[in-house]
């Protein structure tokens, strides 16, 4: 069970880009699942 909200997002591990899989800069719970490099080609 969680204890601690908080500990729970703090523990959450960086998130990858879908395409390239680089580290996307950005907070973990985002909802973005691409880069800004990837995002950007698909335009």
């Amino acid at each position: 069970m969680i204890t601690n909200i908080v500990e729970f997002f703090k523990n959450l591990p960086p998130k990858q880009c879908a395409s390239c899989g680089s580290h996307i800069e950005e907070q973990h719970d985002c909802y973005s699942n691409t880069c800004t490099t990837c995002a950007s080609k698909d335009l």
